[in-house]
């Protein structure tokens, strides 16, 4: 029997070529993610609607929800985007690992709707004023802000081969980090 190997090849974003774009297109193209969180060493997986903003993905969730507690736990997360394949050929998607953070700041809360709401209009219904507003609001109490600031996104496209993933590293190389010094003093 003949092991696949898995080959990932590795590049920033300023060397991504074709991949940051591939990547973005299909956060923009998808609308659920499925959310990896754990705690106390239990891991959790979640489907939830998303929003990308570059590579920031924004979602609603209740800070009561499983996943919820254990990112309030351990911010640390995965998420996989992909579509339902029939043949194992054909499959494309995204797996990113992460910090998932609640968002508490006006300004923060403020481009998360200005997202949000772009990619999904009918979301303006659920906090409008007005009778939808009544009716909905014991469904939406409690409901929160978040967003995933992925530091490593993969995607995958078996078309190219079993098991066959790039990933973006966009977690900046020591010698790219600012080191705090001014004109280079």
């Amino acid at each position: 029997m003949t092991k696949a190997t898995r080959k990932t090849s590795v590049r920033s974003p300023e060397e991504s070529g074709p991949l940051k774009g591939q990547i973005l297109d299909y956060l923009q193209a998808h609308n659920v993610m499925t959310i990896a969180s754990c705690s106390a060493n239990v891991p959790w997986a979640a489907a939830v609607f998303y929003a990308s903003a570059d590579f920031v993905l924004y979602f609603l969730s209740n800070p009561t929800s499983r996943h919820g507690t254990n990112i309030a736990d351990n911010s640390q997360v995965s998420a996989a985007i992909h579509e339902d394949y029939h043949d194992w050929r054909k499959i494309r998607g995204i797996q990113l690992e992460g910090r998932a953070e609640r968002l508490s700041s006006i300004k923060q809360q403020a481009e998360f709707w200005k997202v949000y709401q772009k990619k999904f209009p009918f979301v303006k219904d659920f906090f409008s004023a007005g009778s939808l507003r009544d009716m909905l609001s014991a469904k939406v109490t409690g409901i929160r802000l978040y967003r995933i600031v992925p530091s490593q996104v993969y995607y995958i496209d078996n078309s190219k081969g079993f098991g066959h993933r790039e990933m973006l590293d966009l977690v900046p190389r020591e010698e790219d980090r600012p080191t705090g010094k001014k004109n280079g003093l």
